[in-house]
């Protein structure tokens, strides 16, 4: 990454190393405690794979909000994205509906 780095991207490159740091530390514990090596290694391997994700998503997020901050300097909007509703025409649909081939009774 060039050029200087924002305190939230400071912050998210010291959550990614304090969970690798424990990806480490909690087998280390584990195995002082007396658990075996497999049970050890298959939660390092959950950390891992925990770690990873919320790396993904961190990184996901800083990109969104450098978009963000790009755009509201250029005066520029951004691009909606998802799903966009059209109002529907015509009588309500959905709920309970009145009358019909039901007997009431």
């Amino acid at each position: 990454m060039s050029g200087p780095r924002t305190p939230s991207e400071d912050s998210a490159t010291d959550v990614v190393r304090w969970a690798a740091f424990s990806c480490v530390l909690v087998p280390v514990v584990l195995l002082w405690y007396g658990t075996s090596l497999a049970g050890a290694a298959g939660t390092a391997l959950g950390l891992a794979a925990v770690t990873a994700v919320c790396r993904l998503l961190l990184r996901h997020s800083e990109r969104g909000a450098a978009r963000l901050r790009d755009a509201e300097r250029t005066g520029q909007s951004l691009p909606r994205r998802g799903r966009h509703h059209k109002p529907r025409s015509g009588g309500r649909r959905g709920g309970r509906h009145s009358g019909g081939n039901t007997p009431v009774g």
